[in-house]
């Protein structure tokens, strides 16, 4: 048994999506030889090379197509496009650095429409430096081509998305079937040779195309089509987010005019039992979460009694047969967590399965996928995490929860220190207080460089209609411990949640402005609000005071539902001035621009307080530590006690000897005058928590040994400048 496993245009130029890495791993784990391949990268690199423009410009040039004074700008310089072409994604593959240097002096590139908004970016040139303005200023050029593309070759096209339109809301499949029988486009003609020469090469007998966005949805469809029509005896499966979120009810028989099968959920048990059932080794009933048409009628088996593969035993992601040197490292936006996006290449991991708050009301909390919790320990974690770095030869991860577990996010980062890894990450959280000061700093040593976490609505209110559990002044202070840390904060944001007023919204802007002038927040995102079937609105929308308006289910596609709001504002109005203040705000301006001012239409005065987040960020944290805080320094290394001398008064049973601790650490060295005894005392612990390794001790512990070693009350130790000095340097309790 051979599986083919396929990514189909187009996810992400500068790094895989996960789903088959996950799938490769756990193939392997049962001796299935697998094979995996990322028609994202393939096609684009097809399509933007010399021979790919060569054929583009060549088609135009023979064709009757009326170009756009845009379109024929960049086609007027096709010569120069062909020529630049190929060092140019060699740039952009990190292959060619030096070509930096030309690209920004201007005039090696040619300069379609999209260079005429560089006079609005100079801000960000300043701080971008050279490499990062080439690779901007290169992404621009490509997007130019992107234009022209779009505009007279494949109007579907896009860099991360391709026919989004007939995956969205596709409740009847009829266009998706009609343009999957369609005479193909350069851009599917190339995909298809792809596909044809992977069907040549690795003789499958199992393809299995994953879908995680609609943006990939016609081209799953097309690859599958093309499959069964060219090798009938090849199966054909079709899984991923789409699939678990849209495709939960299909009954349209013509679907698997283009598949076999549709698996639901996580994908490894069912694909086992899909691989045991070609093997004859498991019936038809058996199955697990999987669609299939038997004699012109849609069926759904799920006989299986197994239970899901438990994530210890799911293997570590294998990256191998994917050109990981050959994604590209652009930089479309100027967003800074959009940037880590786009910009490199991330391992994909996942800390825990599921999400362990699991009561967003917007979110779909009734599927597998957030539903069931599932957390694999931090050993596994750093385990799994030096098998990739030893596949990939590259040491940054994003870690792709729904909202990390702050405890198991302190186990990894303790463990990381532990096996001193060189890791750089990044995640998604919920803004939970138990993110305090010292676990950020934690994290922050452990190699994390971001994260990002729902803000949402920014009114207390809806934040509780929500279930979000959190509040604003939350959301503040765990910000503020995140960055003081130097780990950057983005900030997703919602509007037009369900019954949401003008002025709430107004309110949520005044918050965010807050937020961004504070400092605690450097990045964010507006989201409009949209209703899933499957989460407790699209439940039970009556409870949020919504009316569900359609559309009808077509036997496709469910997920996104229309909706009337009956007490809340007209929230496609501010759409566009929400995202113009956050794009100025993001730049560290107009703060001082009336809200109003965003707007083309009157918007309601902000009730909020124009002091609210400092003053939330004034208030004291009152942290109280718990005997059963772990306790980790990253201090640096004590070289030296030097005693001077005897402080005290005069009388000697009173007096003290005094000592200077010398510690070395990353950026120099510096001292700290403590008592004699709770020098050695403190030289001692360290070493004793370097015996017991990182975070195996606890806070009680620790007054513990310092009671019977001063043999002096703790609470007196906590109050001396010397204490306050070992926390300010590292001793953080976790």
């Amino acid at each position: 048994m051979k599986v083919l496993l396929i990514t189909p245009p187009f996810t992400q130029l500068n790094t895989p999506y996960p789903a088959t890495a996950y799938l490769k791993g756990f193939f392997n784990t049962l001796g299935i030889s697998s094979w995996q391949a990322d028609l994202s990268l393939e096609v684009i690199l097809a399509m933007f090379c010399r021979d790919g423009l060569t054929r583009l410009f060549r088609d135009l040039e023979n064709g009757e197509v009326e170009l756009s004074e845009q379109a024929f700008r960049v086609f007027s310089q096709r010569k120069k496009y062909i020529a630049t072409i190929d060092p140019v994604i060699r740039f952009l593959q990190h292959k060619n650095p030096t070509l930096a240097l030309t690209i920004c002096a201007r005039g090696y590139l040619p300069e379609g429409p999209r260079f005429t908004s560089l006079d609005d970016l100079e801000w960000a040139f300043g701080t971008m430096g050279t490499h990062d303005k080439a690779r901007h200023l290169a992404t621009l050029y490509l997007e130019d081509l992107g234009d022209l593309i779009t505009e007279v070759v494949d109007p579907h096209f896009g860099f991360s998305r391709y026919a989004e339109r007939l995956g969205r809301t596709a409740t009847q499949f009829d266009e998706l079937y009609d343009a999957v029988k369609s005479s193909p486009t350069v851009i599917t003609e190339i995909m298809l040779d792809k596909v044809a020469k992977l069907m040549i090469d690795q003789t499958p007998d199992l393809v299995c195309l994953t879908v995680p966005f609609p943006g990939n949805v016609f081209a799953a469809f097309s690859c599958g089509y093309f499959i069964k029509s060219r090798y009938p005896n090849v199966k054909v499966c079709l899984g991923g987010g789409y699939a678990n979120t849209e495709l939960r009810s299909v009954f349209d028989p013509r679907v698997f005019e283009c598949l076999d099968f549709i698996t639901l959920d996580d994908g490894e048990a069912p694909l086992q039992h899909l691989v045991e059932y070609l093997q004859d080794k498991r019936p038809h009933t058996l199955l697990k979460r999987t669609f299939c048409c038997v004699n012109g009628v849609v069926q759904y088996m799920n006989g299986s009694p197994d239970k899901d593969v438990p994530q210890r035993e799911v293997g570590t992601p294998d990256y191998r047969n994917l050109r990981l040197d050959d994604y590209l490292s652009v930089i479309e936006v100027t967003n800074p967590m959009h940037r880590l996006w786009s910009d490199g290449r991330w391992n994909k991991l996942t800390l825990a399965h599921g999400c362990y708050w699991g009561k967003c009301s917007f979110c779909d909390i009734s599927l597998d996928y957030i539903a069931r919790y599932e957390p694999v320990s931090a050993a596994l974690l750093c385990d799994r995490i030096e098998e990739i770095i030893s596949q990939t030869g590259q040491n940054g991860f994003h870690f792709v929860d729904e909202a990390a577990p702050p405890a198991l996010m302190r186990d990894l980062a303790l463990e990381i220190l532990r096996r001193n890894l060189t890791v750089v990450w990044w995640t998604n959280i919920r803004f939970e207080k138990s993110f305090t000061t010292d676990l950020c700093r934690l994290l922050r040593e452990s190699g994390c460089i971001a994260v990002s976490g729902g803000l949402e609505v920014a009114s207390d209110r809806l934040l509780a209609k929500m279930q979000k559990g959190v509040t604003v002044a939350q959301v503040a202070r765990v910000a503020q411990a995140f960055t003081e840390a130097g780990i950057m904060v983005h900030a997703y944001l919602m509007y037009g949640f369900p019954t949401q007023t003008a002025v709430e919204t107004i309110d949520s802007l005044e918050m965010v402005r807050q937020l961004f002038e504070s400092g605690v927040i450097q990045s964010g995102f507006w989201h409009q609000f949209a209703m899933t079937a499957h989460s407790p609105v699209g439940l039970h929308p009556a409870d949020f005071g919504v009316v569900h308006t359609g559309p009808a289910f077509g036997g496709f596609a469910e997920n996104d539902f229309y909706h009337t709001d009956p007490t809340g504002a007209d929230h496609d109005l501010f759409s566009e001035g929400l995202k113009n203040s956050l794009f100025n705000y993001m730049q560290g301006v107009g703060f001082d621009i009336q809200l109003q001012a965003w707007f083309d239409f009157p918007v309601p005065v902000t009730t909020v307080s124009a002091a609210y987040i400092s003053d939330c960020l004034a208030l004291e944290s009152n942290l109280v530590l718990r005997p059963t805080d772990k306790v980790c320094w990253i201090g640096g290394d004590p070289v030296e006690m030097v005693l001077v001398g005897v402080r005290g008064p005069k009388k000697k049973k009173e007096s003290e000897a005094f000592a200077e601790l010398v510690f070395s650490d990353k950026t120099g060295s510096y001292t700290i005058l403590m008592k004699e005894r709770q020098a050695s005392w403190f030289v001692g612990f360290l070493e004793e928590l370097d015996e017991k390794e990182a975070g195996k001790m606890t806070f009680y512990q620790l007054q513990e040994t310092f009671t019977k070693q001063i043999n002096d009350d703790f609470v007196h130790f906590e109050s001396s400048g010397a204490w306050e000095m070992l926390r300010t340097k590292g001793l953080l309790f976790v």
